[in-house]
């Protein structure tokens, strides 16, 4: 079957869908990743074909708006920013979304994808499938994950789930109701659609661990947990010479990187981290990512030989060498760590990082949450010296890292498409 993977949002969120691309393509099925045009090279030699969707998720998060996402002071307000951006940037992907669709058999949906890509489906009368990074759908198990998954107790807890799956509604409404009328769908509101999905149990796949989060008791049939989809990686040693020079040069040193998070003072926060690492006596490897973090600049422009600052790193490659990975807990980068069987110090800077940060510390293999806002060199080498210094932390790594690693992700989502083949 010719299958688009659509998704939306930063490197994050398109990553892990490379290597299920991969996977379905190995199967035998024509995969497109749909998605923005910056992550081309994140598909080469996958096997993946790759439609460009327009805005660059860097540019708009490097951006005034951006910035001032920076300075909100609580999760909601920064909620609350994302939401009035995302209902004008959806009116932007909407015709690429649709032009990607007509030329496929299937559509597989991320999270962000879906609220217009299951009007696509249901327009064009094509068979569509979820596959989402993180557990979306209200249950009384935990808060809404992209509010930080901060449980209030069951009834409130679910009741969360249901305003933000509203709002989500409401911010695509207007795009959603183009797209209907462009495509002579029948006119409805986004809610009672959405609705009307659940109520014939329409599928979606989630990209994670059972053992990481176990799928909770109260969700309605069609929604399954497969196990992390990781991202494509060719064969072989994928490390720089000089990263490796590094690791070979000392004992394992620590990652800090903050992935497709940007902060207000990358300078700063170098500092910071250089110093926090240095007090807890360890080397550090310090990705610059989006938010420009530098050990060099820390350091007043010196390159010091306990600290190498690292652009783009397999992370697939590099984590397994280290003692601890310092991250903002973003869904991907948290199942890098997992996988590699390191233990970690998430530093949860928005969205659905608190819910991660939370994961790692209720499985043991993290000590503490160091949110970004709270961080600083006391708080970071405290929560290293623990991360590195008790065995246990390294120990229950490990243990799930074997675990998380005989997992086969893609395989519940072959056997969906296996089920639509069938008709």
């Amino acid at each position: 079957m010719r299958v688009a993977l659509m998704t939306a949002g930063s490197r994050g969120d398109v990553a892990p869908y490379t290597g299920l691309g991969h996977g379905l393509a190995a199967a035998g099925h024509e995969v497109t990743l749909v998605t923005h045009a910056p992550f081309r090279p994140l598909v080469a030699g996958a096997g993946v074909g790759f439609h460009a969707l327009p805005v660059d998720p860097r540019a708009e998060l490097t951006s005034e708006w951006g910035r001032s996402l920076n300075r909100s002071a609580t999760d909601a307000g920064k909620l609350v920013k994302l939401a009035r951006r995302a209902r004008g940037l959806a009116r932007l992907v909407a015709d690429d979304l649709l032009a990607a669709a007509r030329q496929n058999d299937v559509l597989l949906l991320s999270s962000s994808a879906a609220p217009l890509g299951c009007v696509l489906a249901e327009g064009l009368e094509l068979p569509s499938i979820g596959v989402f990074l993180q557990p979306v759908a209200p249950t009384a198990e935990f808060g809404p994950p992209i509010a930080g998954g901060r449980s209030w107790g069951g009834p409130l807890n679910r009741l969360g789930g249901q305003v933000v799956e509203a709002s989500v509604d409401l911010f695509f409404a207007d795009t959603s109701r183009r797209l209907r009328a462009r495509l002579g769908a029948r006119a409805t509101r986004a809610g009672a659609a959405r609705r009307a999905r659940e109520r014939r149990g329409w599928p979606v796949v989630h990209g994670f661990s059972p053992l990481v989060v176990p799928r909770p008791r109260d969700w309605r049939p069609g929604l399954s947990v497969a196990g992390y989809w990781w991202p494509y990686a060719p064969g072989g040693d994928g490390l720089p010479p000089r990263v490796r020079e590094f690791l070979d040069a000392g004992p394992p040193p620590v990652f800090v990187g903050l992935g497709s998070a940007t902060v207000p003072d990358p300078q700063g926060l170098s500092r910071t981290v250089v110093r926090a690492l240095r007090a807890a006596g360890l080397r550090g490897v310090i990705q610059r990512g989006w938010s420009g973090l530098d050990a060099a600049e820390a350091s007043g422009g010196a390159r010091d030989p306990d600290m190498l600052t690292v652009d783009e790193v397999p992370h697939a490659e590099l984590f397994p060498h280290l003692a601890a990975v310092v991250h903002h807990a973003g869904a991907g980068t948290t199942a890098a760590g997992l996988r590699a069987g390191v233990p970690a110090v998430p530093v949860p800077v928005q969205f659905d990082g608190g819910f991660w940060a939370r994961r790692l510390v209720s499985l043991g293999v993290a000590p503490a949450a160091v949110p970004l806002r709270r961080l600083d060199e006391r708080s970071l080498g405290a929560a290293l010296v623990r991360a590195t210094g008790d065995p246990s932390y390294t120990r229950r790594a490990r243990g799930l890292g074997t675990r998380i690693r005989a997992e086969d992700g893609v395989a519940p989502v072959l056997a969906a498409l296996e089920q639509i083949g069938r008709g």
